[in-house]
């Protein structure tokens, strides 16, 4: 596995102390390969590759990580994200393995994967965004399906943390943004708005009744690579 070389500790948000919440990093997967080539297109829960700099870009989100110590690693069932968990896995002395959650997969797109916005249409991406169930592709699923899902493992993910614990989950885009959107009280046809950069972290921290504290959103580590591709997803 190609390092990410780093001389000093990455500098970061600064955070309170955890006390007797459970803390949960969410880190997006890094860059990944188009399926489309130079024609971008969506795949959604497709299992597409990581490019090069996304697995470099995952690495540094693992070295940040390194400086907690993490009482679980939670992942998506999709090798993209499998990857990343796995780069944070290996640099947390006391875990054995990664906990993949099928919850965790990103937003299915049905029938409009392989296709690009302009053959999906600008009208319907725009419905489908909004939350209208009437343009819901064939074989897939809506925003309101996807972030029942997603909040149903967290909540299996938060069951299996104690108070003052923190856990690391390496996921998907709208996986992402279905966890802020309901711990900032961000209507689910408002969602797609939320900025979640490519293998960024973001950190929120979970009180007794689950209820989520958003302490920073979208953080990337500052290690030099070049900038991530991050068209249709």
């Amino acid at each position: 596995m190609t390092s990410v070389h780093i001389s000093q500790t990455i500098p970061g948000p600064d955070l309170v102390p955890v006390e007797n919440k459970k803390r949960l990093f969410l880190v997006r997967h890094g860059e990944v390969i188009n399926p489309g080539g130079d024609r971008p297109v969506y795949y959604g829960a497709m299992d597409v590759p990581l490019s090069p700099l996304g697995r470099l870009e995952a690495q540094a989100a693992a070295d940040y990580l390194q400086q907690y110590q993490l009482s679980h690693v939670f992942s998506s069932p999709l090798s993209r994200a499998i990857y990343g968990a796995e780069c944070v896995l290996q640099q947390q002395k006391n875990l054995v393995q990664v906990e993949s959650l099928e919850g965790f997969r990103e937003l299915d797109r049905g029938d409009w994967c392989g296709k690009t916005k302009a053959e999906i249409g600008n009208d319907n991406m725009r419905r489908f965004d909004a939350c209208d169930l009437t343009v819901t592709p064939l074989g897939g699923e809506s925003y309101p399906a996807l972030k029942q899902r997603v909040i149903h493992a967290l909540q299996e993910c938060l069951n299996r943390m104690q108070p003052g614990e923190i856990a690391c989950l390496v996921s998907h885009l709208q996986v992402t943004r279905s966890i802020l959107s309901q711990a900032m009280d961000v209507p689910t046809n408002e969602m797609v708005n939320l900025k979640v950069a490519t293998a960024s972290i973001t950190c929120i921290d979970f009180d007794e009744t689950n209820q989520g504290i958003v302490h920073f959103q979208s953080f990337k580590p500052e290690v030099g690579l070049a900038a991530a591709k991050d068209g249709a997803n």
